[in-house]
């Protein structure tokens, strides 16, 4: 463990589901603009989970317009207000980078509850 994890107590969010790669989430985000603040939801397929413990992040990938876009959200920030599972995927693999140059049908991930 590194130093700094002893002076800041991490603590999970109740609010983050339990999910794994290849599943369907929408990531609720606290936005602020101005002195305003708003939650914009970002729904998309979880393609990486990386790091461990308080470090850990989750990458999700959506289609927007015809153009592919990633975000990276931290499991401990405070700008996830919540994450929904809106369905679970069935996939073989840890990473789903491949995804990145399909579109389409090609593109689409297989839900674990029709198999």
């Amino acid at each position: 463990m590194n130093k700094v994890s002893h002076l800041v107590p991490q603590t999970p969010n109740p609010e983050i589901c339990n999910f794994r790669v290849g599943d369907r989430i929408r990531v609720h985000v606290r936005v602020i603009e101005g002195d305003k603040e708003r939650i914009q939801p970002f729904e998309g397929d979880v393609i990486g989970i990386h790091g461990m413990q308080e470090n850990r992040t989750f990458m999700v990938r959506k289609i927007s317009s015809g153009v592919g876009v990633e975000r990276i959200f931290p499991f401990n920030s405070p700008k996830v207000a919540k994450v929904e599972l809106i369905r679970e995927g069935l996939v073989r693999r840890a990473k789903l980078y491949y995804l990145r140059g399909l579109s389409g049908k090609a593109a689409k991930i297989k839900d674990k509850n029709l198999i």
